[in-house]
């Protein structure tokens, strides 16, 4: 049983530091057409993330990874249930990459605007349907004894769409502040007035959020059981105005920081209102998958967790010294002096 919650808590980590992460790739990419005013402003964009976005995905694969390995049977039921919108966000994962590596191997116009609209789309479908996904989760998805009774378009229900569209701001506003921090001139200018701009939106949205929460979900109910849980959630508000505060006193790495941190902890928000259950039925609890009646066995947990506690470690400190390496601030001259620059 401790196993079985150990790796609950580490899905919930792999999960959090993936949206974390590859948040902020998603956000720009999303705030291109809103931001670059041109061709080298598109490119800056695009190295901005250059060295580090195919490094994001890896916590995708690994969260992934661990639900296949530690719960199984929710990750079949998952992935039946949600195969449509896990299949489209699959394909635009894959045209968002496509995009990055395919922009810079042509030089007309047109070749380089097709691979600009697959970018945004290839980021901005992620962003909603994984949302659209979690909220449904965090709502219950109609699934009894005798399976999955929804469709794609029941999952795009008022609580989805809105779990959607807080994921689409949450990384848009991410977005704007990785663009101040890490380039510099007239583009991280623009990216901050933008995170002003969006912020105040966000708060609206995250305060209709928690409020929609209470009625459709049961998530709050493991806060009255469990009180010790309560600061997730504090410092998921805590954090989100941490970050207003930054954006708007000029203080953009901070913002940044802040950032990191709403994403996380709104992230556990869902996750710790969730336990024990990994996907809940909203026909009947008993049918609900949860930690312990889909687990693996103790032993592959067991194995599983010493292989943990060796290469988690290894990947953060490669992907800590990656991010230290490429740690400098970039212009539009730095880009056009740079022949291996997207």
């Amino acid at each position: 049983m401790e196993f079985q919650i150990l790796w609950f808590i580490l899905w919930g980590v792999l999960w959090a530091v993936y949206f974390m992460l590859d948040g902020f790739d998603f956000g720009i990419s999303i705030l291109q057409p809103f931001i670059a005013k041109n061709d080298a402003e598109r490119r800056l964009i695009l190295n901005s993330i250059g060295p580090v976005w195919d490094g994001n995905e890896v916590w995708l694969i690994t969260a992934g990874g661990a639900t296949f390995a530690a719960f199984p049977t929710t990750y079949a039921v998952m992935f039946s249930s949600l195969y449509t919108p896990l299949l489209l966000i699959l394909f635009a994962l894959i045209i968002r990459g496509v995009s990055i590596e395919f922009r810079s191997k042509g030089d007309s116009p047109a070749w380089k605007s097709a691979w600009d609209k697959a970018f945004v789309i290839g980021s901005f479908l992620p962003a909603l349907l994984f949302g659209v996904a979690f909220g449904n989760i965090f709502k219950g998805l109609p699934f009894d004894a005798d399976g999955y009774h929804g469709t794609l378009f029941s999952l795009l229900n008022p609580y989805g769409l809105l779990t959607g569209v807080l994921f689409v701001m949450l990384f848009a506003v991410h977005g704007a502040l990785w663009l101040t921090v890490r380039t510099k001139g007239d583009l991280a200018e623009r990216a901050a007035g933008t995170a002003k701009k969006l912020w105040p939106v966000l708060a609206v949205i995250a305060v209709a959020f928690l409020v929609f929460t209470a009625f459709a979900t049961k998530l709050y109910d493991n806060y009255l059981s469990y009180p010790f849980l309560a600061p997730i959630p504090v410092l998921a508000v805590a954090s989100l105005l941490a970050a207003g505060y930054f954006v708007f006193t000029g203080k953009t790495l901070r913002a940044f920081v802040a950032s990191c941190l709403t994403i996380l902890m709104v992230t556990f928000t869902g996750v710790a209102g969730l336990y024990p259950n990994l996907l809940p039925s909203s026909i009947d609890p008993k049918f609900s998958y949860t930690i312990f009646n889909s687990s693996s066995s103790p032993y592959t947990l067991t194995i599983m967790t010493v292989v943990a506690l060796v290469f988690v470690p290894i990947v953060i400190l490669y992907q800590a010294w990656s991010y230290k390496v490429f740690s400098d601030q970039i212009s539009t001259d730095d880009i056009a002096k740079d022949e291996d620059a997207y």
